[in-house]
């Protein structure tokens, strides 16, 4: 039970810091609507189970012990994070409170936020966090599984909260009356996330 509770209490401390996932969830449900900013929290959610199969089979330990390929996943996710930045940072294309959003766009949104999870390095730090410092050594992989099916579900609540909050109608109408600010702060935002994984790292 103690176990369970620190990696409880880990995840939460984790899931609610301010960084990619939020600004993205943000800016697929403003921009796109419900679905897609749910949608796009369900990517995040499948994104962590790409941390946690690893860690659990393993290859975490050889990320770890390769400082050449842990930099390499580090640029990878910073550049990809610059991207998405820049892409908002130029966006032209106004955005109508009116209509649904196509199907085609619900499943980018979900395809973004899967990828950028799975290429964030904060997230592979805190799965492998997780497992060396808080898991029993030793234990079964079904109990190892399970606390990352707990990790994927309370990525996927609390960025399902966010999705429904900031596309509510009136918070909509709100940010799309002032889009390019919205899509600049947004834009700067990733882009500076994506220059602190860079330069700096991931703490």
């Amino acid at each position: 039970m103690t176990e369970l509770i620190a990696v409880a209490l880990f995840t939460l401390l984790a899931v609610i810091s301010p960084g990619a996932d939020f600004a993205l969830v943000t800016r697929s449900s403003y921009a796109m609507g419900r679905k897609a900013g749910l949608a796009a929290a369900v990517g995040i959610a499948l994104g962590v189970q790409v941390h946690v199969l690893y860690t659990v089979l393993g290859i975490a330990v050889v990320i770890s012990q390769s400082p050449a390929l842990f930099l390499a996943m580090k640029v990878l996710g910073a550049g990809y994070l610059i991207y998405l930045g820049y892409q908002s940072l130029t966006n032209t294309r106004r955005i109508s409170l009116e209509g649904e959003v196509a199907h085609a766009g619900v499943l980018a949104a979900l395809r973004t936020g899967f990828v950028t999870n799975a290429l964030n390095p904060k997230t592979m730090l805190f799965v492998i966090s997780a497992y060396t410092q808080v898991v029993r050594p030793g234990s079964s992989l079904a109990v190892d599984f399970a606390y990352g099916a707990f990790m994927s579900f309370a990525h996927w609540a609390w960025f399902s909260l966010v999705a429904l909050f900031f596309s509510s109608a009136r918070l909509r109408a709100l940010m799309i009356a002032r889009q390019r600010l919205v899509d600049r702060v947004i834009g700067l935002a990733l882009i500076g996330l994506g220059l602190a994984v860079a330069v700096a790292g991931v703490r």
